[in-house]
């Protein structure tokens, strides 16, 4: 079992930037081997979307409203998970959540933590 935790969000102002968090805890060995790592995020009366991810092997991808101005990254020795998102627009306001995404061979439910909110004003 795997706990998935988010910190970071909070509000800003259009241009600003944070930076988010995803700890993880539990049964945490090879997390990063065994799971695709990524990003969420559910704008309200809209569906939930991918925004960032990274593979076991380390290849990002993002969603084409953020690129260049998002980036997923993993810290091992922590066990963390980071968005840091720049430039942030209104649009970006919504509930950030991270996923754990089981990778090839590994037979479980994804893990998601319980979301963060990011609000961003004009």
């Amino acid at each position: 079992q795997v706990q998935l935790v988010e910190s970071g969000g909070g509000l800003v102002q259009a241009g600003g930037s944070l930076r988010l968090s995803c700890a993880a805890s539990g049964r945490t060995g090879r997390i990063f081997n065994i799971n695709a790592m990524g990003w969420y995020r559910q704008a309200p009366g809209k569906q939930r979307e991918l925004v960032a991810s990274i593979t076991p092997g380390g290849t990002t991808n993002y969603a084409d409203s953020v690129k260049g101005r998002f980036t997923i990254s993993r810290e091992y020795a922590n066990i963390t998970v980071y968005l840091q998102m720049n430039s942030l627009k209104p649009e970006d306001t919504a509930v950030y959540y991270c996923n754990a995404h089981p990778w090839e061979g590994v037979h479980r439910d994804d893990y998601w933590g319980q979301g963060t909110q990011v609000t961003v004003s004009s």
